[in-house]
């Protein structure tokens, strides 16, 4: 369980994944795979008789949700968001993470048939980004793991906000009501559970979040909405201590089956000139737009207040490391690809391709960025120059 509660090995779990997926899907028994994650299972009666890639990335991946929406609860009152002071650089920073990969998938994808892919390429995967910081940021001081994090949490309340408003169908109020009452009484069981330490609390606690997941997803929000509500109204104590129970389920279990999945897809055998914009678009906007928007922001948002040296709390040089592992979207960025061409299976197994390559590409070039720089601290550091951290 320790190994699952590292930050270097769930990312090579990811990795691992991932290949797997995308190689047992191109060999000669990969369609019988893919058609069979499509296959139907679950209650009919209760409408919720989904595909098992569907289940994957509804009921899965809500748990994701919900530990990543704890951890944010717990960042915006006690952790690195707590104060204006403390969001506003790195709020900065991740605005210029979404805006210019957006602005460079609009340059090369802005046709009818791929525009809607336009948030793909704004998301950064957290474990996956500070895994690969952890594997090669040996002698980073810790503000650049601070920014980096805050950086990322940012980014996805920005990637839950477009789950939320961009890829709902037609709401059924009366199911949205009764989840939201649902929500409320996880709130309040959450309570109970810390003052009362019994199993039958427990009991009633899983049995009510899965309820508001079936009326979330009933109602034509996206399912993975309610673990994102539900990570955010339950007691922080409680979440916690929840969370960290799931952690090495999240990271063992739930992120690789989803990577798995996501990656089952053929890759295209035509020439490169039919293959679909929005992939090259994503290619290009995670690795090279990310890194720009976020360079070019945290520097402007250096100016906006600085150490009682007159120096800036970060350097570009340190803003560098946080921009290139910005550009490994992978997991929400996987989610989106499938939710923007969720009409058109062809491009959305194309944008997936898009998503591998471009964070491939970000994970290469960020372990080179990362090692260049942790290793000048490292240089310092053997001179005995003190780091102010």
């Amino acid at each position: 369980m320790k190994l699952l509660r590292s930050e270097r090995f769930p990312a090579f779990l990811l990795l691992g994944a991932a290949a797997l997926g995308l190689i047992l899907a191109n060999l000669s028994f990969g369609e019988e795979i893919i058609e069979w994650s499509h296959t139907e299972i679950g209650p009919e009666a209760l409408g919720l008789h989904l595909s098992i890639s569907h289940w994957v990335a509804d009921l899965l991946l809500a748990v994701f949700f919900f530990t990543a929406s704890v951890e944010l609860q717990f960042e915006l009152t006690k952790g690195q968001l707590n104060t204006v002071k403390k969001a506003v650089k790195p709020a900065i920073a991740a605005f210029g993470g979404v805006l210019v990969p957006i602005i460079f998938y609009l340059l090369i994808a802005h046709e009818r048939d791929t525009i809607n892919g336009w948030p793909i390429p704004t998301a950064t995967d957290i474990a996956f980004a500070l895994g690969v910081l952890a594997m090669f940021g040996k002698g980073l001081p810790k503000k650049v793991r601070v920014f980096l994090l805050a950086l990322a949490i940012i980014d996805d309340i920005v990637g839950i906000l477009f789950i939320a408003f961009l890829f709902t169908s037609d709401v059924n109020l009366l199911n949205l009501v009764i989840a939201a009452a649902l929500i409320v009484a996880f709130a309040v069981l959450s309570r109970i559970r810390s003052e009362k330490n019994n199993v039958p609390v427990v009991i009633l606690m899983v049995i009510v979040a899965l309820a508001a997941w079936s009326f979330v997803y009933l109602s034509g929000v996206h399912a993975t909405i309610a673990g994102v509500a539900l990570g955010l109204v339950i007691r922080q104590s409680e979440g916690l201590r929840t969370s960290h129970v799931l952690e090495p389920w999240v990271n063992g279990v739930i992120l690789p089956i989803f990577a798995f999945f996501s990656a089952l897809v053929l890759i295209p055998q035509v020439p490169l000139n039919e293959l679909s914009p929005a992939m090259f678009a994503i290619i290009v906007a995670l690795p090279l737009g990310k890194l720009v928007g976020i360079t070019l922001f945290g520097w402007i948002a250096n100016f906006i207040g600085r150490d009682e040296n007159g120096k800036p709390e970060l350097s570009v040089a340190d803003i560098l490391p946080a921009a290139a592992l910005g550009g490994i979207g992978f997991t929400v960025s996987l989610l989106l690809s499938r939710l923007a061409f969720s009409d058109n299976p062809v491009v959305a197994d194309e944008a997936v391709l898009g998503v591998l390559i471009g964070s491939g590409i970000s994970l290469v070039a960020s372990a080179f960025i990362v090692t260049a720089r942790a290793r000048h601290y490292r240089r310092l550091a053997a001179q005995g120059v003190a780091i102010d951290d």
